[in-house]
């Protein structure tokens, strides 16, 4: 049936990109799917995605940058099927201003979607885990960044600074607390990126697929994994070697 079968498995940011993909291998793995979403058309076509090959899914939408939104789907999820295995914290935005001319919201907004949510999330879930495994999006944007995304910079810096104390507090045997860094992978993120189009920020190289850092997630994900905690698997295609 696959690595995650049974298991109960919460993904952030799953009705598009990197989240989509990693819902549904989740799921053809024999995961059970817990999949957030703002888009409800998207969730109601990953669900049916999910269900044509008999997997298990409940789609749930909600704002990650909402607190109450959180406390909602943990709920509802433990609700369904009593326990949480994974977590998932795949949801992102950016912003493409200069910090001098940035309104103080739009940082709070970053940050609080970017960073506070993976914080709220392991608060709700981590007590409801047993050989558990966390795993968080980064972005090689924490070791390399360029002009007018510093909150999204300051954020991926800060979710692995996040991962690497989280471990220290978590015995590994409740949970492994790992990150995946991707580099330019095709999403609609990248493709919207005006950073991208004015040619500010160069893609050079390899550009990864949604499937690829699903992948990467799956495994970190995995018992196939056990030995890894507390650290970032950059998976870039080499464009932190060319910076």
């Amino acid at each position: 049936m696959g690595r995650f079968k049974d298991k109960v498995c919460f993904v952030t940011g799953a009705t598009s990109g990197i989240g989509r993909a990693t819902a549904l291998q989740l799921a053809r793995e024999g995961g059970r799917v817990v999949a957030l979403g703002r888009d409800v058309a998207e969730g109601k076509s990953l669900t049916d995605e999910i269900k044509k090959t008999r997997g298990k899914v409940l789609f749930i939408r909600a704002d990650v940058g909402v607190d109450a939104d959180l406390v909602a789907a943990v709920a509802q999820a433990l609700a369904k099927w009593k326990r949480i295995d994974v977590l998932v914290n795949d949801a992102a935005i950016m912003t493409f201003k200069p910090i001098l001319k940035m309104d103080p919201a739009d940082w709070d907004l970053v940050l609080n979607v970017n960073l506070r949510a993976l914080f709220r999330l392991c608060q709700l879930c981590l007590p409801h885990m047993k050989g558990g495994a966390v795993v968080a999006v980064s972005s090689v944007h924490a070791f390399q960044t360029t002009p007018n995304v510093v909150p999204y910079a300051a954020s991926k810096g800060g979710t692995e600074a996040f991962v690497r104390g989280l471990s220290l507090e978590i015995p590994h045997t409740h949970a492994r607390i790992n990150a995946v860094a991707p580099g330019a992978v095709d999403t609609p993120m990248l493709r919207n990126n005006p950073n991208i189009k004015n040619g500010t920020e160069q893609v050079t190289g390899q550009v990864g697929t949604p499937d690829e850092l699903a992948a990467a997630i799956c495994f970190l994900a995995s018992d196939e994994a056990n030995f890894i905690n507390g650290t970032t698997l950059v998976v870039d295609g080499g464009r932190l070697a060319q910076l």
